[in-house]
């Protein structure tokens, strides 16, 4: 048996007080602080090495900086502060989350589908987020994806695996959740490698356990290893989990990299793809989306409002006609406008203690008290027919033609209200508060591209596609698949793209999605290579 070593001594900081531990780990302990101005709770990460090179040191301020960047993002934990002990120990102060994270949750309880896909979907997101910023986290697991104080999943240990391994720790990935390319005697790997184990750690939430940990049997680092090499991915023994979604995670954790989602974004579309097959409302990826270009004269949309000192006539020519000003008779009577009051639409088995001592790395810290997260954006709903004639009058310059309007709707409201005047000439009393109940609309999911097919020829790549469901204002969002991760998105309005060729190019990849004219997008992605 592994005996578990003591923990370290919690440093001296200004400006914070120790409180407790809170974690320990292969390569750091985490204790609980208390900050002193702004007050706060804090989980401070401190790792155990104590003499760091200058390379080391050089590579933990680095790894701090970007992840101070990528700290933004709604699921990934907060980074406040980094330093050095007076020991010469490398810090970080991050949030705190005091709510139980998924290691402490998904081996006592059965976590339900729909939140155990909302979780990996908003993970995803932060892992496509640290990826556009160049990191790869190298080590996600349950015991790394805290709960904030709001209940949002929050992604933590970004990059410091790399600072560990400089300053020659043994500490390293989590084996129940790492990658095969990872366990070999010279391991290398790309983002995909993040991509099998945000895979893992959600087969973990479904399972109750590590995906080929097997009940009543040795579950050796060894044995682990052997098994990640060479066994196929068993079955997840829940009715509820749709073989759609297992599908989904055997992809995602092929054992041959090319064989996977080629990013983190893809895997997450394939989960919301399940989320709308179960009827659950499609979880939003938190993402920096690129704004398309805008090239040449603007156009006039339908919708756009246009300041007065700004047509310079861009809806046709201006009037000299003079503006009518209309008034009421002072004894016309007024019809009553009820208010309207909307009703709110409230939305243990464990494996030995080898493998346990390389994964024991921040069980339960978690975001702080003073970050709020609710970034959920909600599903537009469609948008109701409304009358054309009415829709012009409303967007007309002449204003001649809104007075006579005005008019209009007076008289129709005057009638209206003698009309229900009773026998006694008393107008009847109309509510004030009317409740309104109706059923909740959801807007239907923009479906994914079809029949994505690339051709090579004259130096360039040429991709051609279909749109299953088309409407009016339809776009397409494409990004290039390279073995490094995906280029920056770019839009076009035909459903078709051409990528140049260099000299060098081996076979061109690309992921394109239908981007509806209100913004959404489909919920799945269509991924097509020519070579």
């Amino acid at each position: 048996m592994t005996r578990r070593r003591q923990p370290s001594t919690p440093p001296d900081l200004p400006g914070y007080s120790y409180s407790r531990l809170l974690g320990m780990g292969g390569f750091a302990d985490v204790f609980l602080y208390r900050q002193e101005l702004p007050i706060r709770d804090v989980a401070v990460k401190v790792l155990l090495a104590s003499h760091l090179g200058d390379d080391a040191r050089e590579q933990f301020v680095t790894e701090a900086n970007l992840m101070a960047q990528v700290s933004q993002h709604p699921a990934i934990v907060t980074v406040h502060h980094a330093g050095f002990a007076d020991d010469g120990r490398p810090y970080l102060v991050m949030e705190y989350c005091s709510r139980p994270g998924v290691a402490e949750r998904y081996r006592t309880e059965r976590m339900g589908v729909a939140e155990c896909l909302r979780i990996a979907i908003r993970i995803a997101s932060a892992v496509a987020s640290a990826h556009e910023a160049g990191i790869w986290h190298r080590d996600i697991k349950p015991a790394n994806v805290l709960t904030t104080d709001f209940g949002w999943p929050a992604l933590t240990d970004f990059g410091i695996a790399a600072t560990a391994a400089l300053a020659g720790s043994a500490a390293g990935m989590s084996i129940p959740w790492a990658p095969p390319e990872l366990l070999s005697p010279s391991p290398s790997g790309d983002e995909r490698s993040d991509v099998y184990s945000l895979a893992a750690t959600l087969y973990s939430m479904l399972a109750g356990r590590s995906p080929f940990e097997v009940l009543g049997t040795a579950n050796s680092a060894s044995d682990l290893v052997g098994r990640i090499e060479r066994m196929p991915l068993p079955r997840i023994s829940r009715d509820d989990v749709p073989d759609e979604l297992f599908e989904v995670l055997d992809t995602a954790m092929a054992r041959r990299v090319a064989d996977r989602h080629p990013s983190a974004i893809a895997f997450a579309r394939d989960l919301q793809g399940i989320e709308a097959d179960l009827g659950l409302p499609v979880t939003v990826l938190d993402l920096v989306e690129t704004e398309p270009e805008v090239t040449g004269t603007p156009e006039v949309q339908a919708d756009t409002w246009v300041p007065l000192d700004q047509v310079d006539g861009a809806l046709g020519p201006q009037t000299d006609e003079p503006v009518v000003e209309t008034s009421l008779p002072a004894e016309a009577p007024v019809a009553e406008v009820p208010v309207v009051e909307v009703g709110s639409d409230p939305d243990d088995d464990e494996i030995d203690e080898t493998t346990r001592s390389r994964d024991l790395i921040m069980l339960g810290a978690e975001p702080d008290e003073g970050r709020y997260r609710d970034s959920q954006v909600e599903v537009p709903e469609p948008a109701t027919d409304v009358d054309p004639a009415a829709r012009r009058t409303r967007r007309r310059i002449d204003l001649v033609a809104v007075g006579t309007l005005v008019l209009v709707v007076v008289a129709v409201a005057v009638a209206a209200t003698l009309g229900r005047t009773s026998d006694a000439g008393t107008r009847p009393s109309v509510p004030r508060h009317v409740e309104v109940s109706e059923p909740r609309v959801e807007a239907e999911a923009v479906p994914a591209p079809g029949e994505l097919v690339g051709t090579v020829a004259d130096g360039a790549a040429t991709f051609t596609w279909t749109n299953p469901k088309p409407a009016e204002g339809d776009r397409y969002r494409w990004v290039r698949v390279e073995l490094g991760g995906t280029s920056r998105p770019a839009f076009v309005d035909d459903p078709s793209v051409v990528v140049p060729l260099g000299p060098d190019d081996g076979p061109v990849c690309i992921e394109v999605l239908v981007m509806r004219a209100d913004g959404r997008l489909s919920v799945q992605s269509a991924t097509g290579c020519a070579q």
